[in-house]
């Protein structure tokens, strides 16, 4: 909240109402950003998706700009959760990256519309909230970086360390795939395939045999 505070300056002081009204402003405006656009929504629109005011709303943001920075923000701190839940610091790297994989692909389909949303739109934020969404992103790639760097130390995954970052960023850009395909793919696989096949082909690249069986147990 304190790095959103000092981008998004607020004429609330209570930083739990400021909580509570910024998530009612993310979720109106999530449903009509995903419905019609950035551009084609208005302020006033969204007031009223949220249940507020237009004056009231603009107690807590100065542009529409802003809640587009929110709702960006919004995306990428519920993807960073969802893999966090996953990781558990007693598993091996292996382990904790067939989680985080299966986890990846789940959310990158239940967040579909959400994902594509980011990509279309944020090139409206301004710089600095522009430079900071995709810091997030970024802190969400280091996440694989971080298990890669764990399963080279312990054995389980057999990855050269200059190769450690690349291969982080191609997992996300995997992940995506769903999401920026899912028009042609979909009709050729339902997610459980995808995720399968997705997997034995990363997988593969970690294990002595350069094969893994889509079908071990995650």
């Amino acid at each position: 909240m304190k790095k959103k505070s000092k981008l998004i300056p607020s004429m609330i002081k209570d930083e739990r109402l400021i909580e509570q009204r910024r998530q009612q402003i993310i979720e109106g405006a999530v449903r009509l950003f995903v419905k019609k656009g950035f551009y084609k929504t208005t302020t006033r629109e969204i007031a009223k998706e949220c249940g507020l005011s237009i004056g009231t709303m603009y107690e807590y943001i100065q542009t529409k700009e802003d809640v587009l920075y929110l709702v960006c923000e919004y995306i990428h701190s519920e993807l960073e959760k969802r893999l966090l839940k996953v990781m558990n610091e007693e598993d091996s790297g292996i382990e904790s990256l067939l989680k985080s994989l299966k986890k990846l692909f789940c959310a990158m389909d239940e967040m579909r519309s959400l994902v594509l949303l980011i990509y279309q739109e944020t090139k409206s934020l301004p710089r600095d909230k522009m430079k900071y969404v995709l810091s997030k992103e970024e802190e969400i790639t280091n996440l694989f970086v971080r298990i890669l760097e764990k399963g080279m130390k312990d054995g389980t995954i057999q990855i050269d360390a200059s190769s450690i970052n690349l291969m982080a960023h191609n997992i996300m850009v995997i992940g995506q795939m769903w999401t920026f395909r899912h028009w042609a793919l979909g009709r050729e696989y339902d997610l459980e395939e995808f995720t399968k096949r997705q997997m034995s082909l990363l997988l593969g690249q970690f294990t002595a045999g350069g094969e893994w069986n889509a079908g071990d147990p995650t």
